[in-house]
């Protein structure tokens, strides 16, 4: 072709292909969500019915982060090199299964190995979807259209609450891993709906795929989704090369405190409440109210990315949760709990969108999806580290106070860390920032 197909690409707006990919994609994002949100209830529940100790709680919790952290960075390395929409659907496949086997659990060490299996899958999922719809959207929209997608984690978080309030006190904790099993029968659905990234496809030198995909995305040829074809083997060490050292060092510090806070905060959100006499269904009432303020913290930041970019909307709003993870750990009555638990969740998940669009556009194409899964991986330790570090504090009788100061801290230090990046990305298109590094 005359015409790069990914200039064609960046010269579109947002159109119905763009709009139904991000809804395709983001309800693989719900669903993930609604299995890390089941969980947190879960736990609360089986420290009741399992007579279960904090500190099991705490590795019954962390143990899907380790799978995670492994999952992110295999499926982004395999993304690279076999395409991003079969890696996709696999990793979809993996964690639905083993959710739904989790709910035949008898035993901690049986929950345990599943929950580990799950997490692969988990992990894997997010970096390969939100790697592949990046690269289909238009320079112009892509950060808002990334927030997007990720807003639908809040969406399945409050699926999670709801099935949690109304559910689990009446079918017992297994009926959330049974309903968050439902995403392998979605995978029918994904298989002939998602064709692979023309620019993937044009990186790969697979140019007259590349060409027909983008046709049918400007609505100009229909195209059906056929098998990626393989990349060469690039190096995994190019991500700590010059060229990438600082922004993969950074990104990685961003990623370990974001999971850290977020992770050790609200996985332990509805336990610690009923642990503070709320009651296990009260608490899930707060829970569930926290969760429907992560919608709009969401949607505020999908806005505010293509006005103010994306370093001033993450440093904003990571400074403004880490006042609220003060604030909450201070709380006393029943009214300050629910008032800064609402905005902490709003921050924070605003923050969460900006970090995944901010990430995706820091790498070129055949380094993507890995940057992206890496990032994700290391994130991952963080996310061990914090339920585990709860787990341990409430058994040295430290108080919510102390706890909540130590995710305030650690969510200013992924603020220090995203300032660190260095570049704004604003406008640019995905090739652009690619020459520019």
């Amino acid at each position: 072709m005359s015409v790069d197909v990914r200039t064609r690409l960046d010269e579109m707006r947002l159109g119905a292909f763009h709009r139904r990919l991000i809804v395709v994609g983001g309800l693989g994002i719900m669903f993930d969500a609604l299995d890390v949100g089941i969980l947190s209830f879960v736990l609360a529940a089986l420290i009741l019915a399992w007579h279960l100790g904090p500190v099991t709680i705490g590795v019954m919790g962390s143990i899907n982060l380790v799978g995670m952290a492994i999952g992110a960075a295999v499926a982004g390395t395999l993304a690279d090199r076999y395409g991003r929409r079969t890696v996709f659907m696999w990793t979809l496949f993996l964690y639905s299964i083993a959710t739904g086997i989790a709910g035949f659990a008898t035993s901690a060490l049986f929950l345990i190995v599943m929950r580990f299996i799950v997490g692969l899958g988990l992990g894997g999922e997010l970096p390969v979807t939100t790697t592949l719809v990046a690269e289909f959207l238009p320079a112009g929209q892509r950060g808002r259209g990334v927030v997007w997608l990720e807003s639908f984690w809040a969406l399945g978080s409050l699926v999670a609450a709801v099935i949690a309030y109304f559910l689990i006190p009446v079918f017992t904790w297994r009926i959330g891993f049974f309903i968050g099993a439902l995403p392998a029968l979605y995978i029918l659905y994904l298989r002939r709906g998602i064709p692979e990234s023309p620019r993937y496809l044009w990186q790969v030198g697979a140019r007259d795929e590349a060409a027909r995909v983008t046709r049918m995305v400007r609505g100009e040829h229909p195209a059906s989704a056929s098998r990626s074809p393989a990349a060469a083997g690039v190096p995994l060490r190019v991500l700590l090369a010059r060229a990438h050292r600082r922004t993969t060092i950074s990104l990685w510090l961003l990623w370990l405190m974001m999971n850290f806070a977020y992770y050790g905060m609200f996985l332990w959100l509805p336990s610690v409440l009923a642990l503070r006499g709320m009651g296990l269904v009260h608490s899930f009432l707060y829970v569930l109210l926290v969760t429907v303020c992560e919608i709009p913290g969401y949607l505020s930041a999908a806005w505010l990315v293509e006005r103010w970019g994306r370093r001033p909307v993450l440093l904003v709003y990571l400074l403004l949760a880490a006042g609220a993870a003060t604030a909450f750990g201070l709380a006393q009555t029943p009214g300050q709990v629910l008032g800064f638990g609402m905005l902490l969740g709003f921050m924070n998940l605003g923050a969460w969108g900006a970090t995944y669009a901010y990430t995706s556009e820091q790498y070129p194409t055949l380094l993507r999806a890995r940057g992206n899964g890496f990032a994700m991986g290391v994130g991952r330790i963080g996310g061990v580290a914090g339920p585990l570090l709860v787990g341990y504090l409430l058994a040295g009788k430290v108080g919510t106070t102390g706890i909540f100061g130590i995710f305030a801290a650690a969510q200013l230090v992924a603020l220090v860390a995203s300032a660190l990046v260095g570049r704004e990305t604003r406008g640019m298109t995905l090739e652009e920032i690619a020459d520019e590094s």
